[in-house]
């Protein structure tokens, strides 16, 4: 894996914005793993550390962090999943919902991230739209650190008995389950909306 990131800056240094082709180039190869092919090993702590660390410097009006993690790994993630799976098997669509647990069965750490607004005179949609940053900071990171990175919700993410298995609390919501691991297959490169179809200038 990528070596660990510098030290973060101290409140008040001076970020000078410097161009960075290598930078570039990454995002323009930018792809997801397949949750089912992320397998051992996953980040270790001082990887997960740096990586929640980097999540967390996404944009945040109001200076609020207005999300927060949940870690999923070793036999904690086991016991989760098995709880998902009694979950599941009391819904309409049992064998469906059954099946879509296979991308949060097979990697070995996965991160909840959860949205949790705070009383502020910033709009709830903007720190909602601000735990959505987080989670994409922290699979480009990972992917930068050499990992696979899936950002995915499911049933689990808005069924109530699951989201009170996982601790979400009165006024949160699951912005994503983001899974870590070491990508066992090669994505393919994927369709990409053609920027003419989704590109418009103001004029007054």
């Amino acid at each position: 894996m990528a070596p660990l990131p510098s030290p973060a800056p101290r409140f008040g240094d001076s970020l000078a914005i410097q161009p960075s082709s290598p930078t570039l180039d990454f995002l323009a190869r930018r792809r997801s793993a397949s949750a089912v092919n992320l397998a051992d090993p996953g980040p270790t702590d001082p990887e997960l550390k740096a990586l929640l660390t980097l999540a967390a410097r996404a944009p945040d009006h109001g200076k609020l962090a207005p999300w927060r993690f949940v870690v999923l790994r070793g036999d904690a993630k086991i016991a989760f999943v098995h709880a998902l799976e009694a979950i599941a098997a009391t819904r309409p669509d049992a064998a469906k919902a059954q099946a879509k647990l296979a991308k949060m069965r097979a990697p070995p750490l996965t991160v909840a991230v959860i949205s949790h607004p705070v009383q502020s005179e910033i709009p709830e949609w903007e720190q909602q739209l601000s735990a959505g940053a987080v989670c994409t900071l922290l699979i480009v990171a990972a992917q930068a650190m050499g990992f696979g990175a899936n950002w995915i919700t499911d049933w689990y993410a808005y069924d109530e008995d699951a989201a009170r298995l996982l601790g979400v609390g009165e006024g949160e919501r699951v912005a994503g389950f983001v899974h870590l691991g070491v990508n066992t297959d090669a994505p393919m490169e994927r369709v990409r909306p053609e920027l003419e179809a989704i590109l418009s200038f103001w004029t007054p």
